[in-house]
């Protein structure tokens, strides 16, 4: 579960970007919005993934409610997952 939450937490951040710096430039200045709706879906539902994946890795994975905030709050913000996701490496279990 925890790899999977990284995965979909480095997609989400990259949907988020490409919406931001990608399709919403395209449409206000050069005035071509084909880029919205197609970016704009992606993001919505790998955000919504995200959230899921996040709520049942915090619950399996008994971490406390301040990490479910945190990736809430990351997920929201600009480059947000990518610090999200260091944080969780250093909860990644050790492998041997």
């Amino acid at each position: 579960m925890h790899k999977l939450l990284r995965v979909v937490g480095f997609l989400e951040g990259i949907s988020f970007l490409l919406l931001l710096f990608v399709a919403m430039p395209m449409k206000y200045v050069f005035e071509n919005a084909s880029l919205i709706p197609p970016m704009g879906m992606a993001h919505g539902v790998l955000f919504l993934l995200f959230l899921v994946v996040l709520f049942v890795s915090c619950h399996v994975n008994k971490w406390p409610l301040s990490v479910f905030v945190m990736g809430l709050l990351a997920a929201i913000l600009p480059f947000g997952p990518f610090v999200f996701d260091a944080k969780l490496k250093q909860r990644e279990p050790v492998q041997a």
